[in-house]
Formats: C-alpha cells, structure tokens, sequence
C-alpha cells in the first residue's frame, strides 16, 4: 500500500507539472495576442490578415523594389578637332538616342502640333540636317546665302551681269591708281562647290574647312554675286591672308562700296560672318547699300539684321 501511494503522489506531481506548463504557454500565446490586436488598434481582422501581408500600410511588411534607371537623353559628342574624318552628329543621329519614359515627356499644348525646332550647333555654325530650299532666301531685296540661309540645289543664276559691270567700273578706278585688279573667282555652281569642299576637308578636316570654305549650296559664289578679288602679276597673295597687306586690298578697301561692292568676311566678325576673315572676298550689294554698310562699320548680317 505504502508503495502505490508514493507512485501516485509522484504521477500527480508529474501531471501537476505538465499542466502548469501548458498554463503558462496559453497565458503566453493569449497575452502575445491581445498584445498583437492592441497593436492593430484592437481590430482582430487587420490583426489576422497582417499575418499574410495583405494589409493597407504595405510598406511596412513589402519590399519596395529600385526604380530602374532612367535612359540617359543629350546630344551625342563628337572629336571634330581630332581628325580629318570627324564630322559633327547628324540630326538623324540625335534621334536615334533613347527617349524618355512616356510619364516623364513634357505634355504637348492643345492645338499646337509639335515640331521638331531646328538650331545651330553654334551660333555660327549650320543647322544639322536642314534641307536645302525651293527658292532662295531675299532679306530686304538682298540675296542672302550663309550657314543658316542655304540655296536650292538647281539655282544657278550664273555671274551677275550687273555685277560684272560693276567691277568694271571698281577696276576701272583702281588701274588710275597704279593697281590692276582681277576677279579671279566670282560664279560658282553647286556641282564645283561639292568637288571643292571636298578637297579641303580631305586635306584639312571638316572643322578647318568650314572656317573658310561653304559647304555645298551655302557658298554666296553660288549667287553670281561674289567677287574674289586679287591683283594682276601678284598671284601669290590670291585668296591669301597676305593679300590683305597688300596696297591694291587697302584700296579695295577704302573705295570698293562705291561701286557697289562690300568686304563680306571683315576682321574681327567671325563670330557673326562664320567664317574667317577673307580680305580678298567681296560681295556686290548695290552702291546705296555698300555705303551704308561701310559707314556704319557693320557686316551683311547686321545691316540685315539676321545675325
């Protein structure tokens, strides 16, 4: 008897125990839990589902992933300066560069359709991609051909009759003085102004040449109203910077808008003319307009003003 009592008190203890056990992880689990709903704002619906994830503040429980990055948009850079080869990017090649996100695309004006604005990639530079016109570009009566104003392809209206005479007279004046002038270059057509531009680039590069030469349907040679003007016997100073010290360009320079003509590319207006100065290059604009021009100091494109 004494001996199953003490087994019994040991299998009540043992059972005591278990059960204590059990208490306390119930005690356990249901403050865990009122603690859980308390946090939910004592909504046990938000409680249970939060346990999924589905809940409304998902940034707390989700992970947010990186946008990706944004296709980069600019220009495309060239290396004129290091090659002969090297031209400046092509509209066409410009737009190729990948577009932004639909979203981030500036939103278009109702009732004005959107176009492609076309500019110079200098202020004297030309307007990649720009198609040669129809008809020749008259500002104020006057036929204007530079880098932003080209002719058509088919213009060829020949060296200008009046301009032709013009020099006559200009010539005329100058031999009085002991100086014998000659046009050695005036009408230029646009098939030997492609064979001559090339020519330079191939030797000098683009960059050089469009500091001095016209790409094709840009030369104002095309317009029959361009003069190069040197002095008979002195070839070596033709189309020359030399030329410009010599007596016949200093006389050309002090008389020639009386005849109607004007030193087209003057020293120190590159940055309007686009091109170099040329003290040889002469363009016939009609004597009202030269002596304008003359007396005030001032280029084509500002006597026009299209600078």
């Amino acid at each position: 008897m004494k001996k199953r009592g003490r087994f019994s008190t040991r299998k009540r203890n043992k059972t005591n125990k278990w059960t204590n056990i059990i208490a306390g992880l119930i005690l356990v689990i249901l403050a865990g839990s009122i603690i859980w709903i308390a946090a939910n704002g004592w909504n046990v619906k938000q409680a249970i589902e939060s346990l999924k994830g589905d809940t409304d503040r998902p940034d707390e429980f989700l992970e947010v992933e990186p946008n990706p990055e944004e296709p980069k948009s600019g220009g495309i850079e060239t290396d004129e300066g290091n090659s002969d080869e090297a031209t400046e990017a092509p509209l066409k090649d410009i737009e190729k560069a990948p577009a932004l996100p639909e979203k981030e695309k500036p939103a278009e004006k109702p009732g004005k359709p959107v176009e492609a604005e076309k500019k110079p990639s200098s202020p004297t530079g030309y307007i990649e991609g720009q198609q040669l016109p129809k008809e020749p570009k008259y500002v104020k009566g006057v036929l204007i051909a530079n880098k932003q104003f080209p002719m058509p392809k088919d213009f060829a209206p020949g060296e200008s009759k009046e301009a032709r005479a013009a020099f006559d007279e200009l010539a005329a004046a100058a031999l009085t003085s002991g100086i014998n002038l000659q046009a050695f270059s005036t009408y230029r057509s646009y098939d030997y102004q492609v064979t001559l531009y090339n020519r330079y680039v191939e030797r000098d590069g683009v960059e050089a040449a469009d500091s001095y030469s016209a790409r094709p349907g840009y030369s104002e040679h095309q317009t029959g109203l361009a003069f190069d003007i040197g002095e008979v016997n002195h070839e070596k100073h033709w189309a020359s910077t030399s030329f410009g010290d010599t007596e016949a360009a200093r006389w050309l320079g002090a008389n020639a808008y009386k005849y109607g003509f004007i030193l087209r590319y003057p020293e120190g207006k590159e940055n309007i003319t686009g091109y170099m100065h040329e003290s040889w290059h002469y363009r016939y604009v009609g004597k009202d307009k030269a002596e304008q021009i003359f007396k005030r100091n001032i280029t084509l494109e500002e006597f026009l003003g299209i600078r």
